[in-house]
């Protein structure tokens, strides 16, 4: 790995670690506190995150309608955007304000994903894609670590506020990692010869509709799954700790998920990590204890980065000369289903008290993408990797 290549890694993985560690990521472990605080309910909180999720689609739609004409320009912006509303987070006390932050912070992170996503994987190699996209899990780990430190020394809005320069910081580093490649040539890419069009769009139509139930499914257990935690255990500091977990395991999973669908095909991968989230997103309610807490985190990090990684890999392989529209649409389904999930499960852990279930029709959303892949997309052309 050449030093240009490694300067394209370092700039993407602290990137996704801004906009979606943090950015996006940081308001399932802050959301106790918030809650503990009686700044709102359940169902406040889902519709906070929907807000999220909606700035997050029509991100990604606007990316796949408008012309391109700079995209260290969209980065940067997209960069300063979210830093801004990470800090605003703790600068604002009212709903309505939050509402517009979060909006505006999903804007962001989809804006920043998909262009990023772009640039990166123009010039590097499939297996890399895995180390890049670990970047989320990285942040995620990282605001795991954070947030119960600053909230030792401040309330939640210095923990939003300690974020926001932890933001700064690996944003500069993300802004001069990627800038100058602005006049870099991308890499010649051609469309593999001997595909067979219509098979290539029922691919990409049934991967869009797994992934947009992935979306609808695995953002409940990213809401949630902190405040969750605190409802079953007694041991100190276990939501911190579970989304520490959730960090963990997310991190290296993208290049491992890498590897076996090297193996066994990107269609099968998928299929299998698919159903392993659905249990990692019932067990916790299924068995409700700190193990069972324990055991859904550590499944919910292990998949849910790896399956967004497999999901824009395929796609791009399927159309690799219009990589930038393709991931924006695969987002805007992605974003679609995470708009919609929160709120659904917010109104029905306010309505009945309970997590159960919320998370267990989560699961068995995640569960029916899952086995839609293989369904839909029917027996592999083995002619062609994107295919399989």
């Amino acid at each position: 790995m050449n030093t240009r290549t490694l300067l394209v890694l370092l700039g993407g993985i602290t990137a996704l670690m801004v906009v979606m560690g943090i950015g996006r990521f940081a308001f399932t472990p802050i959301l106790p506190l918030m809650i503990d605080h009686l700044l709102f309910s359940a169902a406040g909180a889902g519709y906070l995150a929907a807000s999220n999720n909606l700035g997050y689609l029509i991100g990604a739609l606007v990316l796949t309608l408008i012309q391109v004409r700079s995209r260290s320009m969209l980065l940067l912006a997209g960069l300063v955007v979210s830093i801004a509303t990470t800090w605003g987070m703790g600068e604002l006390h009212s709903l309505p304000a939050w509402l517009v932050i979060r909006f505006l912070s999903g804007v962001a992170s989809a804006v920043v994903f998909v262009i990023v996503s772009s640039i990166v994987l123009d010039r590097i190699s499939a297996r890399q894609a895995g180390i890049f996209y670990g970047g989320v899990g990285a942040g995620i780990l990282l605001t795991g670590i954070a947030v119960p430190l600053l909230a030792r020394n401040g309330d939640w809005s210095d923990v939003w506020k300690g974020l926001g320069v932890v933001s700064l910081l690996l944003g500069l580093t993300a802004w001069f990692s990627l800038r100058e490649r602005r006049t870099t040539l991308k890499k010649a890419v051609s469309t593999p010869q001997g595909y067979n069009p219509a098979a290539v769009r029922r691919v990409l139509l049934w991967l869009m509709i797994a992934y947009g139930l992935e979306g609808l499914g695995y953002i409940v257990t990213g809401t949630y799954l902190v405040a969750f935690a605190k409802t079953v255990s007694s041991i100190p500091n276990i939501a911190s700790l579970s989304w520490v977990l959730v960090g963990l395991a997310a991190a290296p999973s993208c290049f491992g998920w890498s590897m076996l669908a090297s193996r066994w095909g990107k269609k099968w991968t998928l299929t299998f990590s698919m159903l392993l989230q659905s249990a990692g997103i019932a067990i916790p309610v299924l068995l409700p204890s700190t193990t069972g807490v324990v055991a859904g985190a550590l499944l919910f990090g292990v998949t849910f980065m790896g399956i967004t990684t497999l999901s824009v890999s395929y796609a791009k392989e399927l159309y690799p000369q219009n990589n930038r529209k393709i991931i924006g649409l695969l987002t805007s389904l992605f974003g679609l289903g995470q708009m919609i999930g929160p709120v659904i499960a917010g109104l029905l852990i306010a309505g009945n008290g309970s997590y159960l279930t919320a998370l267990i029709g989560a699961a068995c959303i995640v569960f029916i993408g899952a086995v839609s892949l293989p369904l839909g997309i029917g027996r592999s052309d083995h002619r062609n990797e994107a295919l399989r």
